[in-house]
């Protein structure tokens, strides 16, 4: 399947998942990643979830990071330039939906890409080699690219791993894992 179709599909599936649903496998995912060895890390970027879209409930992950007393950034969506900006999240973060319902920081203390140790990522779907689809912006996909090398880049789903994503471009930047609430995936 190319990414338009798979859009479409994953976009419906989330859909027909209940709130309990979301819960119960965000709460398996966020266990199936402490099985990872991920927690030596000082820098962990996070997305915040946006509920209209259903999306992985990232607050179990936060509270992990936070009781390992790690450093969490949250990003901030610039949609002219399609860019992200990282910011330190602390007890005085006021957070704030945007026009397009993504919680994000207002402002607070920017951490450059290079300091970035642990991304977990938002998608719709992934296939088996580590490729993604996400919403189409590219946001991630300029992000990650400037990321140091090493950064490990960690995929949340809801649903297992396609065969294969027919249009991946040589700009996509791959995952090293993809965790779901059965399984590890390791690139």
């Amino acid at each position: 399947m190319n990414k338009n179709e798979l859009r479409i599909k994953y976009k419906n599936l989330r859909k027909a998942l209940t709130s309990n649903e979301v819960e119960d496998l965000s709460l398996a995912i966020s266990n199936q990643l402490l099985k990872l060895q991920i927690w030596n890390f000082s820098f962990y970027q996070i997305f915040l979830s946006i509920e209209e879209q259903k999306e992985v409930n990232t607050d179990y992950i936060l509270n992990i990071l936070s009781g390992k007393d790690k450093n969490i950034l949250i990003s901030k969506s610039n949609f002219e330039t399609m860019e992200l900006t990282h910011f330190l999240l602390t007890d005085s973060t006021k957070i704030q939906k945007n026009k397009h319902n993504i919680p994000e920081p207002v402002d607070g203390i920017e951490i450059s890409n290079d300091k970035i140790e642990v991304v977990f990522i938002p998608l719709l779907a992934f296939d088996k080699q580590g490729n993604r689809v996400g919403y189409g912006k590219g946001f991630y996909d300029k992000f990650l690219a400037k990321c140091n090398p090493k950064t490990l880049k960690i995929g949340l789903s809801f649903f297992e791993a396609e065969d294969k994503i027919n249009d991946v471009f040589e700009s996509d930047v791959r995952l090293d894992y993809c965790v779901t609430a059965n399984t590890i995936y390791q690139f």
